[in-house]
C-alpha cells in the first residue's frame, strides 16, 4: 500500500510540476504549484517526516502561494507579453535545464544505491519525529538556528526600507521633530491691531 501510495503522489506530483511551466493561464500555474505541494507533502508523510510534511502545507500552500495568487490577480499581467521571444531562448533554456537536472542525477543518485534502509532510531520511535528534530535544533543547532534568524530579520528590514517613499500628497509627522517638541512651542500668542468697528466702516466708505 505505501509503495501504491508513493507512486501515484509521484505520479501526480510530476504531472503539476509539468502543468506549472505549461500552463497559459498564471492563476492555473499557481494552482498547479499549490497541487505539487501539497503532493510532497504526502511524500514527506510517507517518510515519516511529519514537521516537513506540515511546514510545506503552513509555509508554502498556506501562506507563499496564496499571496502568490493574489499578487497575480491583482497585478493582471499580460501572458502573451510574457510569451513573447520564449522560442528564440527555448534551446539555451533547455540546455540549462538539462545541465542542471544532470548534476541533481549526479549528486541524488548515491541515495539510490543503499541496499537496505537505516533502522530507526529508538528515540524517535519513543519520542515521535517532531520532538525529536525540536530537541537537535534548540540543543546541538541554537546558534545557526539564531544567526538564521537574524539573517531573516535583516531580510525584513530591508525589503521595508526598499519599499518605502515619500509622497508629496500625503501628509506625515517626523517623530524626531515630535520628540523635541516643547510646551513652550505649542502655544504661541500673537499681537494683533484691533479691529475697527462696522458702524467706523461705514463712515470711512462715505467720506
Amino acid at each position: 500500500m505505501t509503495s501504491a501510495l508513493f507512486y501515484l503522489f509521484s505520479f501526480v506530483l510530476l504531472f503539476a510540476a509539468f502543468r506549472v511551466i505549461t500552463a497559459r493561464s498564471t492563476v492555473h500555474a499557481a494552482l498547479f504549484l499549490v497541487l505539487a505541494f501539497a503532493t510532497a507533502s504526502c511524500l514527506w508523510m510517507l517518510l515519516r517526516a511529519e514537521f516537513l510534511a506540515i511546514a510545506l502545507v503552513l509555509v508554502y500552500v498556506g501562506a507563499v502561494m496564496v499571496l502568490f495568487l493574489f499578487v497575480v490577480m491583482m497585478l493582471d499581467v499580460d501572458a502573451d507579453a510574457v510569451r513573447q521571444g520564449f522560442w528564440k531562448h527555448f534551446p539555451l533554456a533547455g540546455f540549462i535545464g538539462a545541465l542542471i537536472a544532470l548534476e541533481m542525477a549526479l549528486v541524488l543518485m548515491g541515495g539510490f544505491r543503499l541496499t537496505e534502509a537505516a533502522p530507526p532510531d529508538p528515540l524517535e520511535l519513543k519520542l515521535g519525529n517532531s520532538k525529536v528534530l525540536g530537541i537537535e535544533i534548540y540543543t546541538h543547532y541554537l546558534y545557526p538556528l539564531q544567526v538564521a534568524a537574524v539573517l531573516l530579520l535583516v531580510a525584513i528590514i530591508a525589503a521595508i526600507a526598499l519599499t518605502l517613499r515619500q509622497r508629496k500628497d500625503s501628509r506625515h509627522m517626523d517623530p524626531s521633530v515630535q520628540v523635541k517638541a516643547r510646551k513652550a512651542e505649542r502655544v504661541r500668542l500673537v499681537k494683533m491691531r484691533p479691529t475697527v468697528s462696522a458702524a467706523g466702516d461705514g463712515e470711512q466708505g462715505k467720506a
